[in-house]
């Protein structure tokens, strides 16, 4: 599957885009406003060249002890992320993010704008119904091609919990 084929693609709205001269504070007062977890930093031709993630914030920014006022994109972005493209496949960057543990992945056009993000969110909500189908098809077969055993194996345990009854009731009663 590609990436463009998800609902999650389609329905985003565009990611919040800064310079990378604007100011932390610029930056944390739209992602809290429109309550986003990160904003694009894009050149004066739009082309994506960092993110800053409520991460970057939290280490660079606030943990540095830097003036959200006075701090610039450029000095707390990541710079140069990883990015995809509409056309990519799907379960090779939720691969490629697991491995690497990063959690959102811009996705640019041929020019190197960024037209969403995709996130392990929007991943998960991907595997999700997938893994609960595949769990119920493969107990439909295991429960299908084992029934002679399973039979089996509840048989000895209904004889097995009678067993114990007969026993505790036969010698309980002499106490």
């Amino acid at each position: 599957m590609k990436i463009k084929d998800r609902p999650e693609f389609r329905d985003k709205p565009k990611p919040l885009s800064f310079g990378p001269e604007d100011t932390a504070m610029e930056a944390v007062a739209a992602m809290t406003d429109k309550n986003v977890g990160s904003v694009m930093v894009v050149d004066a031709a739009d082309k994506l060249i960092g993110v800053v993630t409520e991460r970057d914030i939290l280490k660079r920014l606030v943990g540095a002890k830097r003036d959200p006022e006075a701090t610039k994109l450029r000095e707390i972005m990541t710079a140069k992320p990883r990015v995809a493209k509409a056309d990519d496949d799907l379960i090779e960057w939720m691969r490629v993010m697991s491995a690497e543990r990063f959690r959102r992945l811009p996705i640019v056009d041929d020019q190197g704008r960024v037209v969403s993000i995709m996130t392990q969110g929007d991943f998960v909500s991907y595997t999700w119904p997938n893994l609960l189908h595949q769990a119920r098809e493969v107990t439909r077969s295991s429960v299908g091609n084992n029934y002679q055993i399973l039979l089996v194996a509840g048989s000895v345990a209904v004889y097995t919990l009678i067993l114990v009854a007969v026993l505790a009731a036969f010698f309980g009663g002499e106490a």
